[in-house]
Formats: C-alpha cells, structure tokens, sequence
C-alpha cells in the first residue's frame, strides 16, 4: 500500500511511522486505514522487533478531523468510531511493542492513539487532552476506557469532563507518559527504548506483550495461568537456553534472529 499521510523510516529491526498529514497530522478516515496498514504490515514482518509512531512537523496528532466529523449523521459517527477503536485495538494487540514519541499536541484522538501504545515518550512542553466535551462530542476511539485505567478514573474524569489539556511534564507525573523527554528529544528517547528492546529475546519480548494484555482484563487467576503458559511456551523457542548461558558467561546473547 502506498501511503499519502504516513512517512516510514526503515530502521533495520524496527521502523519509525510518521503521521504526515499537515497541519496537525488530524486523523482521518483515510489515515487511520493508512496507519492499521502500517502497523499490521511491520509488526508481520519476523524481522522487526518494535514500532515507533510519532508525527512529521510541529505535533504528534492533534486528534480526528473536525471538518470530516462535522458532517456526520449518528451512524456515520459510530460506524467512524468503531472505526478507530478497530485501528488502536490492532496496535495494543500487535505483535511487537509499540511505542508513542509525542510532542506539540496530542488531543482526542491524538491523544487515543498514545493511549494505544505500549510505552509513551512526552516532550516536556507537549500537551496532552481529551478536549471533545468543547464539541459537544465525547471520545470515540476507547479514550473514555484506556484514559481511566492508565491514570485513575477521577483524573481522566477530570480531564475529559473539563477538557482541560495537561503538560508533558503533568502527563509524566501522572502516569500517562512512562519516559518524559527534553523539547526536541522525544523521538531520540524512544529509540533509546527500542535499542533496548533489541537486546532482550525476541519470542520472549512478544510473548509476554501478548501475556499482559491477555490477563489484564481476567481474573488474577486466569492472568496467572496465561504466564505459567507462556513460561514454559518460551522455553521451546531455545531462547531461555541462549540467555542463561550468555548470562553465566558473561557476555551478549546471540538471539536466533539475529544469527
């Protein structure tokens, strides 16, 4: 698929999706296709191991596009919210971590999409906000869900009931943003995260994304019984073996993948 509104930077095992839809990098329906494509396409790819999206220009995404929505009748809107709840769901679930490097703004749906990623890297002076109650609208990709459950029900309450936009730096303190950046220094802190990544095992990297997000939503019990699972799923690949090993001796593993 050849893409209008994305820029991908092809980084050896990983890959850099860039939202380039000026002047905001506004999700349309166009985009969010563009942007499933994507991810759907790298994440399949054996040899990538991670994900980042962040945005070309002066901001992340400064959330869906108004002039599209404007027009909407009430069946347009669910059928455009679903929409994007399917596009996000599909980066939670991919195989691989996803992460989000975010600066200028990330509002509604801009701000739905970091909430998608597994880890979130904030600028300092980036400003994050679920602003859609100023419309008369109310979050429509999962943000009323992922918001309350990243950052406690009473402070997403807070910000989508008042559509207040908090800092890089309060997104930070809050638990929204796992890293906070320096102006500027967003992108370069995610990549720092995925080098990182890179070194660990490859299945055990995936399996235990998939582990998380499986168990939770379950009972402690069933969540348990995902990883006990997984722990010994892992072991088939040879990867515990290469591991341990490397560690005993003292020196860097040489995963499968990178033989």
């Amino acid at each position: 698929m050849e893409y209008k509104y994305l820029k991908i930077e092809d980084k050896g095992k990983y890959s850099i999706i860039f939202l380039n839809r000026p002047p905001v990098n506004a999700l349309s329906p166009d985009l969010l296709s563009e942007i499933d494509d994507a991810v759907c396409s790298i994440s399949s790819d054996k040899s990538k191991r991670a994900i980042i999206i962040t945005g070309e220009g002066k901001s992340f995404c400064a959330g869906a596009d108004i002039k599209v929505m404007k027009e909407f009748d009430s069946i347009q809107a669910r059928e455009f919210a679903m929409k994007g709840q399917k596009v996000l769901q599909n980066i939670e679930n991919a195989d691989i971590p996803v992460i989000a490097a975010i600066h200028g703004f990330a509002l509604g749906g801009g701000c739905e999409l970091a909430l998608a990623c597994d880890i979130r890297v904030v600028a300092k002076s980036a400003q994050i906000g679920q602003p859609e109650v100023r419309l008369g609208l109310i979050p429509g990709f999962a943000g009323t869900q992922r918001l309350s459950r990243l950052i406690g029900i009473g402070k997403a309450k807070w910000m989508i009931y008042t559509g207040e936009s908090i800092s890089g730096e309060k997104a930070y303190e809050w638990g929204f943003a796992e890293v906070l950046a320096e102006d500027g220094k967003h992108l370069e802190e995610a990549e720092k995260i995925v080098k990182k990544i890179l070194e660990m095992g490859p299945s055990a990297i995936r399996l235990v994304k998939t582990v998380i997000n499986r168990g939770i939503d379950s009972t402690f019990s069933t969540a348990t019984s995902y990883e006990a699972e997984s722990f010994g799923l892992v072991f088939s690949t040879g990867e515990p073996k290469e591991g341990i090993e490397a560690f005993l001796e003292k020196k860097k593993a040489k995963w499968i993948e990178e033989s």
